[in-house]
């Protein structure tokens, strides 16, 4: 089959986007994708036997795009762009990625009348609250995050398969619109077993934190991400464990708040702001590592999704110490793989560590629990089947 993804984003990098494309590919199918880029790249070439398809894109565009269902202009400007990609690749299907440019998407194939799966990465509407212009003006007045929760509906009502990231979001949704109860597909974010097979120790970073006990946090580090929180703690923790560092690698805005922290309470030797690193050093930190954590805030969003992050980190036999948003609390439990530490509380998250540094056995056997969880149940190439049996039927 051929199948149109449309993304409205540069393309790399993507993993999620990636990982579909590449398994539909390897099964046989046609993958083109529908992406923007802001500089001179290729406007077609192939990746992993994905053809990439770039149209040009500006900063006018991007910023249009937060006001999407505010004022059509957006999906005007993406409309035409789109119905382009249509005539020009012809395909038999249509994945969009979250619904943003969900709507120019759906003006766009009335002419063509193709099947629609909407991928929903995220509970985008109740993320969007979360941002930090939309708490103050202008950004508080100019976009409703419940009316993207209408038009998410809307789109789930139009599509013919919906798939979602995690089943506390599915069932969020299927109570919300039981319309489409059987059309909604479980589709994780894990990680490909290559993450883990596939990789090159990088020595540097292995020799610089040989001599300290490290606490790693990997990815985006918005302080919904509950970084202050650890951030706190070390301040206690440090008395205790002497050689205890903090390793955060990943950036966001924000960052400016986090750092100005660590300096208020004279962290700066135990903290390292390490930004944003290739993936291909992912592996390195986490080797380096002693415990991984995932502090997430609790909210509508991260109770019902899963942090990619945490499947690195159990792949390679790392202890978790997790906040109780309550997806990653139950599959951390569940698999017995980790501690739970309630979200903000600072006293919990390093009564909880302290619990792990003193307990090397009970570090490696979570560990264990979850290495073994990752690697033979829970890895892209395992709960990526379902996708392929959504693109073996949709057309029937």
């Amino acid at each position: 089959m051929k199948i149109a993804m449309i993304l409205d984003a540069k393309f790399p990098p993507d993993p999620r986007v990636e990982n579909e494309a590449v398994t539909l590919v390897n099964a046989g199918h046609q993958v083109f994708l529908f992406s923007l880029t802001y500089t001179k790249e290729k406007q077609e070439e192939i990746i992993n036997g994905i053809h990439i398809v770039r149209y040009p894109s500006n900063q006018l565009e991007y910023k249009l795009s937060a006001l999407a269902y505010t004022v059509p202009f957006y999906t005007i400007l993406m409309k035409q762009k789109i119905h382009h990609f249509f005539n020009k690749v012809q395909p038999e299907a249509i994945h969009i990625h979250d619904i943003k440019i969900a709507e120019a998407v759906f003006k766009a194939n009335k002419k063509f009348n193709l099947p629609i799966v909407l991928d929903l990465h995220d509970n985008y509407p109740e993320v969007m609250k979360l941002y930090p212009h939309l708490q103050k003006f202008p950004g508080k007045y100019i976009i409703s995050p419940n009316k993207w929760k209408e038009k998410e509906k809307e789109f789930i009502l139009k599509s013919n398969k919906i798939i979602s990231v995690s089943p506390h979001f599915i069932k969020d949704l299927q109570n919300r619109i039981p319309e489409q109860k059987e059309n909604f597909v479980l589709v994780p974010n894990t990680i490909r077993k290559s993450f883990f097979e596939d990789y090159k120790v990088d020595e540097s970073i292995i020799n610089k934190y040989a001599n300290h006990f490290v606490i790693l946090y990997l990815g985006d580090t918005h302080i919904r991400r509950g970084l202050q929180t650890a951030i706190e703690s070390i301040n206690n923790l440090k008395k205790e464990i002497s050689n205890i560092k903090l390793v955060i690698v990943g950036k966001n805005t924000t960052d400016v708040i986090l750092k100005q922290q660590v300096k208020d309470l004279a962290l700066e030797h135990y903290v390292d702001f390490e930004g944003w690193q290739d993936v291909s050093l992912f592996q390195s930190y986490i080797l380096a590592s002693h415990i991984c954590i995932s502090p997430l805030h609790r909210n509508l969003q991260h109770d019902v999704a899963y942090a990619n992050k945490i499947f690195q980190y159990m792949s390679f036999g790392k202890p978790l110490l997790v906040s109780n948003a309550t997806a990653q609390k139950e599959l951390i439990e569940e698999n017995n793989s980790g501690l739970v530490h309630e979200d903000r509380n600072v006293i919990d998250f390093s009564e909880k560590l302290l619990k792990l540094y003193h307990d090397e056995d009970l570090r490696e056997q979570l560990g264990e629990n979850g290495k073994q969880f990752v690697r033979n149940t829970f890895c892209w190439e395992q709960t990526s089947k379902n996708l392929l049996h959504l693109y073996d039927t949709i057309l029937d």
